[in-house]
């Protein structure tokens, strides 16, 4: 039976993969820092408190491990993407960099790498894995997490030429679902948006921005099916797979559609003196299609309608 380690494993997509691979034939291995481990959730895990910057600690965690989910990060929303976008640079470096040495050193099988989408320029049409052009200037709010994301990229292809190591990439676009940060200081734009319209107290939902910049978003049991058809099918020793809905949404369209799929009536506001992240992307996912055979099975309304059931039944939502 084979080991799987899933690094941040306390977090929104490592509570998914816990609860996706405890159902399936995997000896699970999973990383805590800073919150408390699952272990009342998940007593047949083999929970390791693990900072992930320090290579001795690295080199005892992937010790016995077939396969590694890499889903440990410095993240925020959109408030400190603007404020602070230095946040998401040096820590995601340095544990990524560490993780990808150590794991070719012990001879891990598989090593799969979540990047995201901030390296592509705004379009109106569905972007391609070769649409980025690395002489493009990143948008100046993703500037740092975009090209440390387009170096931890390289950094895969680089042990994957090596040859000891499979390596999965995933462009992922915004994903959403059970799990997710639902702290408005901390929350990416569906989550915020199932917070604001489930607590509200005022008969309004207050939109910051305009709302015309446009995202594609994905539920989150579409990317774990998708990380499992990697496991399982992929044949290269490097791939790099745009994983999303394939659809663009409108936020303020966003806003309705979790608005009226919650049950509750409320005005819909904008508030021009917050910050809106300008950019309107979604995916072509044509090549997961032809490689994996993944296609996403939700659409954006079903994914909303799981989501605001979970959120209802898990975090006191009226």
């Amino acid at each position: 039976m084979k080991t799987i380690l899933i690094c941040g494993a306390t977090g929104f997509i490592g509570k998914n993969l816990l609860k996706y691979y405890s159902q399936k034939d995997y000896k699970i291995k999973a990383t805590y820092f800073k919150r408390r481990p699952l272990y009342k959730e998940y007593p047949d895990v083999n929970w390791v408190y693990c900072d992930l910057r320090d290579t001795e600690q690295v080199k005892k965690v992937l010790k016995g491990v077939d396969i590694v989910l890499q889903f440990a990060a410095t993240t925020t929303g959109a408030k400190d993407i603007v404020s602070k976008p230095y946040i998401h640079v040096t820590d995601n470096a340095l544990m990524n960099s560490v993780l990808l040495r150590e794991s070719f050193e012990s001879g891990v099988e598989h090593f799969i790498f979540p990047s995201c989408t901030v390296m592509y320029q705004k379009s109106s049409k569905a972007l391609k894995e070769s649409d980025y052009n690395p002489s493009d200037e990143i948008l100046s709010f993703y500037y740092g997490a975009g090209h440390t994301k387009v170096y931890l990229e390289n950094m895969c292809r680089f042990y994957a030429r090596l040859g000891k190591t499979k390596h999965t990439v995933l462009r992922h676009s915004n994903i959403y679902g059970p799990h997710d940060k639902y702290d408005l200081e901390k929350s990416h734009v569906t989550g915020a948006t199932i917070t604001k319209t489930m607590t509200s107290d005022n008969g309004k939902v207050v939109v910051w921005g305009t709302g015309e910049e446009s995202r594609d978003l994905l539920y989150v049991d579409d990317l774990l099916d998708f990380i499992d058809l990697a496991i399982n099918k992929q044949e290269e020793n490097f791939e790099l797979f745009n994983v999303g809905l394939g659809e663009a949404i409108k936020i303020k369209d966003l806003v309705k559609k979790v608005v009226d799929n919650s049950g509750r009536i409320l005005d819909i506001e904008h508030d021009l003196s917050k910050p809106t992240v300008p950019t309107s992307l979604f995916l072509d996912c044509s090549y997961a299609k032809q490689k994996l055979g993944w296609s996403p099975k939700h659409t954006l309304e079903e994914g909303i309608i799981k989501t605001i059931k979970w959120y209802r039944e898990n975090m006191n939502g009226k």
